[in-house]
């Protein structure tokens, strides 16, 4: 499953995605990832959730952004939920659609039972119809 947070720029997205991660890590049974552009938000994680900086690694485009995360899946088989903030950026699709990248999260989603929540700057309005019904929260 694949869920979207959407909203412009400063409009409250990472906040939101960190109260989300914080409060769901009391509940699951397996392991959770968090992806970012940067460790800026490593000491407002729950020390369970596994912060990666994807700014290490370097993806020239989102095709290998969603190979880095079938490496990840990949690797661990309790893995149960994947956090995606700043999506656009760290997947390299600024000024592009995301339509492709998110569907191919679906079917490793429900291929291999993680459920993704990404973190997208933009308003609802702007996102492709197919993908108006995964948002939970417009800010």
């Amino acid at each position: 499953m694949v869920q979207l947070i959407v909203g412009k720029k400063g409009k409250g997205k990472t906040k939101y995605l960190l109260d989300k991660v914080n409060s769901e890590v009391k509940t699951v049974s397996g392991n959770i990832v968090y992806l970012d552009k940067s460790t800026k938000h490593m000491f407002e994680l729950n020390n369970k959730v596994r912060l990666i900086d994807v700014s290490d690694y370097d993806f020239e485009n989102s095709a290998e952004f969603v190979g880095f995360v079938c490496g990840i899946i990949s690797q661990d088989h309790d893995l149960q939920q994947m956090y995606f903030d700043s999506f656009l950026k760290i997947s390299k699709l600024e000024d592009t659609s995301i339509t492709d990248v998110v569907n191919r999260l679906e079917v490793l989603g429900e291929k291999f039972g993680v459920d993704f929540i990404l973190s997208v700057s933009c308003d609802e309005c702007e996102l492709d119809d197919s993908l108006k019904s995964k948002v939970i929260v417009a800010l």
